[in-house]
């Protein structure tokens, strides 16, 4: 059957777990919208691709956490910043390491590529700005002016310009070849956290903690245009590609506003929290926000946003307003120039020119200090089918054009949900294309629609949704398929009683006058097995009861010692299932009697078991890893100390465990399916027993 307008206007695409410990940054690459990079007080840097649940590589050598990162223009590089104040350079394609620039000595808060040259400029927390030219490995100038933190910083389309936004209140506009601020803004009332260049004109927008918008004119270098009606502080800011109008990304919130006169053509309610980044892609925003160690996507339909109109502030007017001509495409402004040949001759003399002015000592040569920490960084590829899919083909030479890449497919709006969800039976899914970021269309990949939020990882939601073989957002294709489990696995929600046959209850003489079994037949076939389970009920209370009473006597540790001495797994994870509700009370000692109990539910057929294993360990990694590696790591102690080496022998004990159990996980992950999904979600966070 075929659904006409039932799509939605934004959904959550997808949630991953992205490092083992806190996402501290994040940016989507630009151009194609289809690639992520995350940032981890972990030190590593994880490149990702939008829709797929495995990292693409990681990228390692930070000694301290990844404050910042970004793309550069063709998403064939990427350069992280740390709060040791050091930047790192990676050659995507390569999968290497290219460059280690020192130079702040504070947190690095912002960077971005030029768009035409070998350079990038960072800005710290110290309110210093550098400028570096990465084939030299050195800084070649260095600008001051802010008195805070630099948040942001954007390169203008023509390379000429750079804008700085700070925590001062300020923005500024500096000119590289001349090496000196040209103008400074100052109507923001608050930390100034985003600016961007319009892509055509000679226009300027920023956001800020003041939850305001301001444009500024670039020839005239006053402000044109603020709008204040946002909900919070303003985090992300994104120009339509064409330069029609600009989005403003706050908290759950995502506004389109024009200029001259100032207006809002609409608001969109998304429930992305605190989102990060944005970019679009097939005239869909693609946003990113994060929240601990998770990450997750959104998509807004863009066809379905309104980008022009009659809307100010949100109210409908009765009569159209004239739109000005500069949001129609026709400039009333200067555009920018981009020089259509190399650009070798511009860098040159802003080399030369910057070398001139730049400080004593802020250029220098490569030292053995960059050598070393060079060779210490890498990149690991850990999804080398993916790494192969979406990096390799930009080095191969096409003899066709590229195809375009497809848009997300959108779920079904809730008022047809709902309708359907009324109706039991089988489980609809929908298939999302996979595109590479050579615009080639993937084998595709099938996820829930929209996503549910699952512990402990990404699982498909157990609402029906839609399969679509034929992506478009206006007409999807329904397609109604069997859910399959995974084999030999007994689900947690199951509309049958596992052991119950219904060919039980039929006759087998087919010949027979007496087709349908009588009363008393059936109810022996029902009874059978009652008495058993009425035994296994029976016992299963008293040993409950028996650990109850152990528990009164508020010693966890031992009420798990005798749920174990049972030997009854379900008794464990009765006991389990509370303990995960409250981390506090989790101590080594428990661990160490917990972990081989979590081995055997790994592997368990039945998965409420696998489930709360899965949830146990998890806990384990994030409360009592850091604690383990330190200790292991720790040099030895000087003269006696018991409390010291019994903390170190469980340690060494729950060490053991965990390595065998990555061997249990990593062999898991490899299914299909939500379960594979959890136990991807398992290795990643054991990867740091592996070093």
């Amino acid at each position: 059957m075929a659904i006409t307008n039932t799509t939605i206007t934004s959904w959550k695409l997808q949630e991953i777990v992205a490092h083992s410990s806190n996402v501290s940054s994040l940016v989507l690459g630009k151009s194609s919208g289809r690639l992520l990079a995350t940032g981890g007080e972990d030190c590593r840097v994880n490149i990702w691709a939008v829709s797929k649940p495995n990292c693409i590589m990681s990228l390692t050598g930070h000694t301290s956490p990844v404050e910042c990162i970004q793309f550069n223009s063709s998403e064939e590089r990427v350069v992280a910043g740390s709060q040791s104040g050091s930047l790192r350079l990676w050659d995507l394609e390569a999968a290497k390491i290219l460059r280690t620039l020192m130079g702040h000595k504070a947190n690095i808060s912002s960077l971005d590529f030029h768009p035409m040259g070998e350079y990038l400029a960072s800005g710290s927390v110290d309110s210093n700005i550098k400028l570096w030219d990465v084939r030299r490995k050195g800084c070649v100038f260095r600008y001051k002016g802010h008195s805070q933190a630099v948040r942001c910083l954007a390169f203008s389309p023509d390379g000429k310009w750079l804008a700085s936004a700070s925590d001062d209140s300020t923005v500024k506009l500096w000119d590289l070849i001349a090496g000196r601020m040209i103008t400074e803004f100052t109507s923001h009332t608050s930390a100034v956290n985003v600016v961007q260049f319009h892509p055509n004109e000679y226009l300027l927008a920023s956001g800020s903690a003041d939850r305001s918008v301001k444009l500024w004119d670039l020839e005239k270098f006053n402000m044109i245009g603020s709008s204040e009606g946002e909900t919070g502080p303003v985090r992300s800011i994104l120009f339509n590609p064409d330069g029609s109008c600009l989005y403003s990304g706050s908290e759950n919130t995502l506004r389109v506003y024009g200029w001259e006169p100032d207006r809002c053509f609409d608001v969109v309610h998304v429930g992305w929290g605190k989102v990060a980044d944005l970019a679009i892609s097939n005239n869909q925003m693609i946003a990113v926000s994060h929240s601990q160690t998770n990450v997750s996507w959104y998509v807004v339909d863009l066809n379905r946003v309104k980008k022009s109109g009659s809307v100010i502030q949100g109210l409908i007017q009765d009569k159209p307003i004239p739109v000005p001509t500069s949001a129609l495409g026709t400039s009333l402004r200067r555009n920018y120039e981009r020089p259509t040949t190399s650009c070798s001759g511009q860098e040159m003399k802003l080399s030369s020119e910057a070398d001139r002015r730049s400080p004593e000592g802020e250029r220098r040569s490569p030292s053995s200090e960059d050598e070393k920490e060079d060779k210490e960084s890498s990149a690991e590829i850990t999804s080398h089918e993916d790494f192969k899919e979406i990096f390799q083909p930009r080095s191969v030479i096409s003899r066709t054009p590229p195809k375009k890449t497809e848009p997300f497919p959108a779920p079904l709006d809730h008022s047809f949900s709902e309708s359907v969800l009324e109706k039991p039976g089988p489980t609809m899914k929908i298939v999302t294309p996979v595109i590479d970021r050579a615009g080639q269309l993937k084998p595709p990949i099938i996820s829930s629609t929209p996503v549910q939020r699952v512990e402990p990882t990404v699982i498909n939601a157990a609402r029906p949704v839609v399969t679509t073989s034929v992506p478009s957002p206006s007409r999807p294709v329904v397609a109604i398929t069997k859910p399959k489990p995974a084999p030999g696995i007994i689900l947690s929600t199951r509309n049958e009683p596992i052991g119950l046959n219904a060919g039980d209850f039929l006759s087998h003489a087919r010949n027979s006058k007496a087709s349908v079994m009588g009363d008393e037949e059936a109810l022996a076939q029902i009874r059978k097995g009652h008495d058993t389970m009425c035994v296994m009920l029976t016992s299963r209370y008293k040993n409950l009861d028996t650990v109850r009473s152990v528990w009164a006597s508020g010693d966890v540790k031992t009420s798990l010692d005798s749920a174990v001495s049972m030997n009854d797994l379900s008794i464990v994870v009765d006991v389990l299932n509370i303990i995960n509700l409250k981390p506090s009370l989790w101590k080594l000692d428990l661990c160490t009697s917990i972990l081989p109990q979590i081995e055997e539910l790994l592997q368990s057929k039945y998965e409420s078991y696998v489930q709360t294993g899965c949830t146990s360990l998890k806990l384990i990694l994030k409360r009592f890893w850091p604690l383990i590696s330190d200790t292991l790591t720790a040099p030895p102690s000087v003269g006696v100390d018991i409390t010291r080496e019994e903390r170190h022998q469980k340690c060494k004990a729950c060490y053991k465990k965990l390595k065998n159990l990555s061997n249990v996980v990593k062999n898991r992950a490899e299914q299909v399916g939500r379960h594979g999904s959890t136990f991807k979600e398992l290795q990643l966070l054991m990867a740091p027993l592996d070093y």
